[in-house]
């Protein structure tokens, strides 16, 4: 028999003949995958996505990265309506809209973070609602999910309509700096500039929106990178079902991980606090499907508040076949 590989005994061949049958030896991909450009918010919602590339696991399924973060994920939207960014997480009501603007795909839930978003006031001038905040000057960041659901949803609940209130905006980044300087009474905040503001007793809790919202947090997809790349996409929601799985059987390594982001930001945070507002973050890779419903509620608001020119069609909007063959 005619040896087709110099250098190797025909024991050698067969040894790695045999392993590969066995699942011993790596597999040898067919095709390279793409190189993704991901995006993410510095907030507690975009920590899930930081611990994804510091993980290993994207070079584990043989995708390279670029990361471009930001203060907040209606800014990473924007960079995929711009088509700078292949890959961001935000929530339900900057997805309809990036959709509306850019034709941007949820390709999976990541996260559910309405524990995460609370309104906070500051502590010496002992407000306890909501409706309390009228006359007062509260910190959004106008355009965000958050921020949204704030003005159109939470403060109406409260009989607080636009104009009862002065809205200040603000990337959520610089809040409690505004709160500790007193050139705002209140924020509508994320993790962990929540949990910072209460430890160093500057502001107190009013409400957290999981009562009202449970803010599902999607993986959106610019609609370029879905056709161009399908095969690197359901590598990378593999990926992310290691993640979610990281969260829950090795919580310690992750908020390592996490935790070192913000010490290396320079944020002065005891490891006790970041837990508390890690804990927060419910994290676990899908796709349910339940999303449907709540995402033309979303969308009924936007369109009535006049944000976005249509309710989207939910076939194209919301593409849950990548995730069941990651799953699969």
């Amino acid at each position: 028999m005619t040896n087709r590989y110099p250098g190797m005994t025909r024991r050698d061949c067969l040894t790695a003949t045999g392993g590969l049958a066995l699942g011993l030896l790596p597999p040898v991909r067919a095709f390279a995958l793409d190189s993704i450009r991901q995006g993410y918010q510095t907030n507690i919602w975009g920590m899930p996505t930081y611990y994804l590339m510091r993980s290993g696991l994207l070079e584990k399924y043989g995708i390279k990265f670029e990361e471009f973060p930001v203060p907040s994920g209606n800014l990473t939207m924007q960079q995929m309506v711009a088509r700078q960014v292949d890959l961001g997480t935000y929530a339900g009501q900057s997805m309809i809209l990036g959709h509306d603007k850019g034709g941007l795909v949820g390709v999976a839930q990541i996260e559910l973070v309405g524990k995460t978003t609370r309104v906070m006031a500051r502590k010496d001038l002992n407000i306890t609602s909501v409706g309390q905040l009228k006359g007062r000057k509260i910190a959004n960041q106008t355009g965000s999910s958050i921020g949204n659901v704030f003005v159109d949803t939470i403060a109406p609940m409260h009989g607080l309509r636009k104009g009862d209130y002065q809205e200040v905006r603000m990337d959520v980044n610089n809040m409690v700096a505004a709160l500790a300087a007193r050139t705002v009474d209140a924020m509508v905040n994320v993790e962990p500039y929540n949990v910072i503001a209460e430890t160093d007793g500057i502001a107190i809790e009013i409400m957290d929106y999981a009562a009202v919202d449970r803010m599902p947090l999607f993986m959106a997809a610019t609609p370029d990178f879905v056709q161009k790349s399908p095969d690197t996409l359901v590598a990378y929601l593999k990926a992310w079902l290691e993640v979610g799985r990281d969260f829950k059987t090795t919580p310690g390594k992750v908020a390592d991980v996490i935790f070192g982001f913000y010490a290396d930001k320079g944020y002065r945070m005891a490891r006790e606090t970041f837990q508390k507002a890690l804990s927060r973050v419910e994290v676990n890779p899908g796709f349910p499907g339940d999303l449907r419903p709540y995402m033309q509620e979303q969308a009924e608001i936007l369109l009535k508040a006049r944000i976005i020119s249509a309710v989207p069609d939910w076939s194209k909007a919301l593409r849950p076949e990548f995730m069941a063959k990651a799953q699969a």
